[in-house]
């Protein structure tokens, strides 16, 4: 494992490397004596100081929207059933089924009428149904206020690697 920041990230990601392996004391605390020799040498101004928000990478996510219309959910009846990517259908996962999307491929649907949004996986195909876009699970739907309704106009974005 390399490491290519230096500073007190270098620190914190050496003292969290040595946390996962080496020997433990036999006492509660349960830190590594690698990890406690780390800590005890290391400069007080990284202890004292430690990384802000500010100095963090920044992890926004960027989504390009494509094509939106109308969605509908999958009923719980159906929990457990394969889905399409042979995963089991989990009614309370974020997950949804798309006819063209990759399996994997995370999508931001959003309710325009009420503005919540939620991000799906891609775990199955459909929906096969009139001219709905994509089929999402119960929990995703509640997530975005069409549970109740059955089916509500919704946009899409891809998540952007």
């Amino acid at each position: 494992m390399k490491i290519r920041r230096t500073g007190r990230l270098t620190a914190i990601a050496a003292v969290m490397t040595l946390t996962l392996a080496g020997p433990v004391h036999a006492d509660s605390r349960m830190i590594p004596v690698a990890a406690e020799a780390a800590i005890s040498s290391a400069p007080t101004s990284i202890l004292a100081n430690p990384v802000t928000a500010a100095e963090a990478p920044s992890l926004e996510l960027e989504f390009s929207p494509i094509k939106g219309g109308m969605a509908s959910y999958y009923g719980r009846h159906l929990a457990g059933a394969r889905t399409a990517s042979g995963a089991r259908f989990d009614p309370d996962a974020l997950t949804c089924a798309h006819r063209t999307l990759p399996f994997g491929t995370q999508l931001q649907v959003t309710n325009p009428a009420n503005g919540e949004t939620v991000v799906v996986t891609v775990n199955d195909r459909g929906p096969f149904h009139g001219n709905r876009v994509i089929d999402l699970s119960d929990a995703a739907a509640e997530e975005i206020g069409i549970l109740r309704k059955g089916s509500g106009v919704v946009e899409l974005a891809v998540l952007s690697n």
